[in-house]
């Protein structure tokens, strides 16, 4: 089963950091559900900025993990620069 690391782009310029199987599905919860997380619910519409492939569940989560840590300028060239993650 393939799994997702995602940062999504909150509609007041803040980053949230997660993980899925269901990258789209992930996505309308954050929009449209109950079952987003409680950061994102009060700051919808969010919009996917980036994301990575793992094919595990414990790879996706020790990449999140990474990713939780970084500063927010760190994760700001990640989502610019791609290649370099």
């Amino acid at each position: 089963m393939t799994w997702h690391l995602y940062i999504l782009r909150c509609c007041d310029g803040s980053l949230y950091t997660g993980i899925a199987r269901d990258l789209q599905r992930r996505l309308h919860e954050h929009n449209h559900g109950a079952r987003g997380a409680r950061y994102t619910r009060s700051r919808r519409p969010v919009c996917l900025a980036y994301s990575e492939r793992f094919e595990s569940h414990g790879e996706a989560l020790r990449r999140e993990h990474q990713v939780k840590r970084m500063r927010r300028e760190q994760k700001l060239a990640l989502i610019r620069n791609p290649g370099l993650g």
